[in-house]
């Protein structure tokens, strides 16, 4: 059973390292285009996913650009 959860736990942080790397592009694009309703929208989705990510103890320090 532990085996069975740890490759669900990999699944899950590989899955949300490459939602954090998108949302982290959109947010770059909302901002350089002044979507300031879209980047607020998937700020939200950021530090939610940043506060995961944290709790499964992935280091974002290297891959978070955004840092806010």
């Amino acid at each position: 059973m532990e085996v069975t959860e740890e490759r669900n736990n990999g699944e899950i942080i590989q899955r949300g390292l490459e939602d954090f790397k998108n949302i982290q592009q959109h947010m770059l694009i909302a901002k350089e285009e002044n979507a300031v309703k879209t980047y607020a929208s998937l700020k939200r989705d950021y530090l939610t996913l940043k506060a995961l990510l944290n709790s499964m103890g992935v280091n974002l320090i290297e891959i978070d650009y955004i840092k806010e």
